[in-house]
């Protein structure tokens, strides 16, 4: 979409009505830069059949083609399409959950239709949109400015200039000035804008077709997947060449020689590890998302498992964000909100009240207009004009805004912010500011947030203004205190993940007491000892010692929750850390697992953040801890699972050299067994409900390894005691004088159902064979299919003669399917005798 040629025009208050956006939107399209590259269902083939294995098949396709068995080369093609198409579906799964996260992820915009602030998504702003931005917001769209508050807009991602620039409202011969540009962030100040250029018409979109190569970098997960499959490609590789060499110095066949060559590198190339990661990352990515955690960077999946801290914000976080105006009070007369109020506190809502924006997105400035409409007669502000505003800043906690009433000379200045500060700018007496104060501490015992409103005249013009609220001096109008619940289910998650080894840490701006009210109510431990943000101790070694006993933190400001999270780092602590704001921004990079506010934070914040909540509820951050521990968890069943069945399968493929017979594990069975571990190990093992204890253990070291000795050594234990099962049943077999045909269907049942039993043990874990049982539907979705595909190949001539097999005498066969399950049941019995 191309920007308008035209000079934008005051817009209506209403904004566009809901039926001209429509026309627009399908005349414009949608409000979107150039998108990475997709992975169709093209490019997810052909990425998919330059596998090494399914080259592999093709060679040994090939080499029945040259030995003269045409049809077990059709066979065989015709299981490698199989095996492609379950490929292209897990692979497509998967990028359909990117493509449904990228969704969620994407910006959101601020606008005004019918009348009305409406919460949009960026993508579905039309030329004309009137939007409102503020201070940490990305602007969605190419705009012109209509009004603004000293508004300074960061430009540096598009003209590389450090410096924010000024942004005022549009005039004749001031273009520039006016100028909002499309992904820019607003660092300061608030304002109003008309949309004029969407997608590719904007400035950054003109330029950014680059954007359409970028992928995400691989995690550290992944590099070291990559690391260990090349590892094990070079060991087949090896093992395979050498496997042909024997073959031909025993047998002297040299076809035959590169087929036996070829199975062993089939059963050795552990290719499922890299598909393992992609479709577990992003449908674990996905299955979060279900659950209002989204996932912008798939490192903190595995970051969430060893979180030892959580720091967490009070407001909106810990409680419901759904202020109410809960009392007033001035000079000893309290009252809550009613059509009809006293006119002392009736003036002081009036002040509160016009010391907010027009349209408030803090909640307690949403409280502040509710609690006006309440009354039977509105607030006299038809007429006034607001000719200034003082934003909150970190030197002073309150907002200024300056009017001008229609039919007097003299300005009207309302303030409101925290009550020390409008104390402060009310100039009151030690007395009287003791006993403000000692009301204060009394609202704030109650789990009450307050703010204080003081308001003056101004005789001067708007050009004498002072340059802070501190040139005024204000009379005091009282205080407005706000409820704001606690969440539900809260004190049940602070517990959750206090049994799980992880401390939670509660860092908010509030009032001291306010603080301990509401930690008292979560459950938060040691919630009496409360230290200030003015408190903490400039040392850093001093800070970092006193941060270990300390869990709540009030009067914090942004660089005060910087310098607690770099402190519990020194202290040795993996922390998790939430923010909303544009100063919170620095801390949550910090953090190992930045978690921002997907409702009331800044898009700064969620751009700096690997997860964003989508409720901005504390229980969500506690279960995004649980589900990224199950994730982690079930890829490494998933790996030791791969490391195990890997040895049988090569073994078989080896063990008739070493006893000078002919081949027992062909092509086909390969592919019969890949059948299985595909779906297993994507399928079943990513299905995985939870551990019963999975949330009552600490937190995972953050240097454990994925492929540490421990899980090597003991899925390679798991493998060789399933290959012993395997290698008796072939001696058994070979004793009994059973023909080669019989001796490879006993041989191929053992080794299956040994592959079977390995599913189940690493589903369960160690020490917990009972967990085969838990409900997993996809673990019969392979099991089943498999026995009754294994029964028939093994037990009936003809749909067995592809795969070499003769049926065997029944007792053995019995005997081949028991012997893989009791070796394993007695090992792992043996193994949860051990850890008792």
């Amino acid at each position: 979409m191309k920007a308008a040629d035209r000079t934008p025009a005051a817009p209506s208050p209403r904004g566009l009505s809901s039926a001209e956006v429509a026309v627009r939107q399908q005349r414009d399209g949608a409000n979107l830069l150039p998108q990475p590259d997709r992975r169709n269902w093209l490019r997810i083939s052909w990425s998919v059949l330059r596998e090494p294995m399914l080259l592999l098949l093709v060679g040994a396709a090939g080499i029945y083609l040259l030995l003269g068995d045409p049809q077990d080369a059709a066979v065989l093609g015709a299981s490698v399409a199989l095996v492609i198409a379950l490929t292209v579906y897990q692979e497509h799964k998967s990028e359909r959950a990117l493509e449904a996260l990228r969704e969620l992820s994407s910006p959101r915009a601020r606008v005004l239709r019918d009348g009305e602030m409406q919460w949009v998504a960026a993508r579905e702003l039309v030329v004309g949109d009137v939007i409102l931005v503020a201070e940490g917001d990305r602007v969605p769209a190419d705009a012109h400015v209509l009004d603004a508050e000293g508004m300074r807009v960061d430009e540096s991602m598009l003209t590389g200039e450090s410096v924010p620039v000024e942004r005022s409202a549009f005039s004749s011969g001031a273009e520039e000035e006016s100028a909002l540009r499309a992904s820019t962030l607003v660092v300061a100040g608030h304002g109003v804008a008309e949309v004029v250029a969407i997608g590719l018409g904007t400035a950054v979109g003109q330029i950014g077709m680059a954007l359409r190569t970028l992928r995400s970098p691989p995690t550290p997960m992944q590099l070291e997947i990559r690391r260990a499959v090349m590892l094990f490609a070079a060991l087949g590789l090896a093992s395979s060449v050498l496997m042909t060499l024997l073959y031909v110095a025993v047998h002297g066949r040299w076809l035959q020689g590169f087929l036996a060559g070829i199975t062993l590198a089939m059963a050795n190339i552990p290719e499922e590890f890299p598909v393992v990661l992609t479709v577990f990352l992003a449908l674990g990515a996905w299955r979060m998302a279900r659950h209002q955690a989204l996932v912008r960077r798939a490192p903190a999946i595995e970051a969430l498992g060893s979180v030892t801290v959580l720091c967490t914000d009070k407001t909106g976080t810990l409680t419901e964000n759904r202020m109410s105006v809960a009392e007033l009070a001035n000079d000893g007369e309290r009252g809550v909100p009613a059509a009809v109020l006293p006119p002392s506190l009736r003036t002081l809502l009036a002040c509160a009240g016009l010391a907010s924006p027009d349209h408030p997105f803090d909640p307690m400035e949403q409280a502040l207009h509710d609690a006006a409409n309440q009354l039977s007669e509105p607030l006299p502000r038809e007429g006034w004009t607001r000719v200034h505003e003082y934003p909150l800043s970190r030197e002073l906690l309150a907002a200024t805004h300056v009017w001008r009433q229609p039919g007097t000379l003299e300005l009207q200045v309302m303030c409101k912010g925290a009550p020390e500060a409008i104390a402060d700018l009310c100039g009151l007496t030690v007395t009287r500011r003791a006993e403000v104060m000692a009301q204060v501490d009394d609202m704030a015992r109650r789990g009450l947030r307050v703010l204080a409103a003081g308001s003056t005249a101004w005789s001067g013009d708007e050009a004498g203004l002072p340059p802070t609220p501190r040139g005024f001096r204000l009379e005091w109008k009282g205080l407005v205190a706000f409820a704001d619940p606690l969440r539900a289910g809260v004190r049940e998650a602070v517990a959750e993940a206090h049994a799980a080894g992880v401390r939670v840490v509660m860092l908010t701006g509030d009032h001291l007491e306010t603080a301990r009210a509401i930690a008292t109510r979560a459950g938060l431990a040691n919630p009496d000892s409360v230290v200030l943000g003015s408190e903490l101790d400039p040392d850093e070694t001093t800070l970092s010692r006193r941060v270990r006993d300390v869990n709540v933190f009030a009067r914090v400001k942004p660089d005060h929750k910087l310098r607690l999270v770099d402190a519990l780092k020194r202290d040795g602590q993996v922390v998790a850390m939430t923010g909303d704001g544009v100063n919170d921004a620095p801390a949550l990079t910090a953090a190992h697992v930045g978690v921002a506010m997907g409702g009331r934070g800044t898009d700064v914040a969620r751009e700096a953040a690997s997860i964003v909540l989508l409720d901005d509820n504390f229980v969500t951050v506690v279960r995004a801890i649980r589900h990224g521990r199950v994730i982690y968890d079930n890829i490494v069943h998933a790996i030791r699972y791969i490391l195990a069945v890997h040895v049988p399968i090569t073994g078989l493929a080896v063990l008739p050299l070493l006893f000078g017979g002919p081949l027992v594990l062909l092509p086909l069975h390969v592919v019969f067994l890949e059948l299985i571990i595909d779906p297993a190990s994507t399928l079943v093992f990513e299905r995985e409900p939870a551990a019963p204890d999975v949330m009552q253990r600490p937190p995972r070291p953050p240097a454990q390894r994925l492929l540490d000795l421990r899980t090597v050594v003991g899925s390679l234990g798991q493998g060789l005691v399933v290959f012993a099962a395997v290698t008796a049943v072939y001696v058994a077999g070979r004793a009994s004088g059973v023909s080669t045909p019989q001796l490879a269907a006993l041989s191929f049942v053992a080794l299956v159902v040994g592959n079977l039993g390995l599913i189940v043990v690493n589903r369960a874990g160690a020490a917990r064979m009972h967990g085969w049982a838990r409900s997993n539907p996809a673990f019969w979705f392979v099991v089943l299919p498999a026995m009754g595909l294994l029964i028939l190949v093994t037990r009936l001539e003809g749909p067995g003669r592809p795969f070499g097999f003769a049926p065997p005498p029944l007792g053995l066969s019995a005997a081949a399917a028991l012997l893989p399950l009791l070796a394993l049941i007695a090992v792992e019995a043996w193994r949860a005798l051990r850890l008792r």
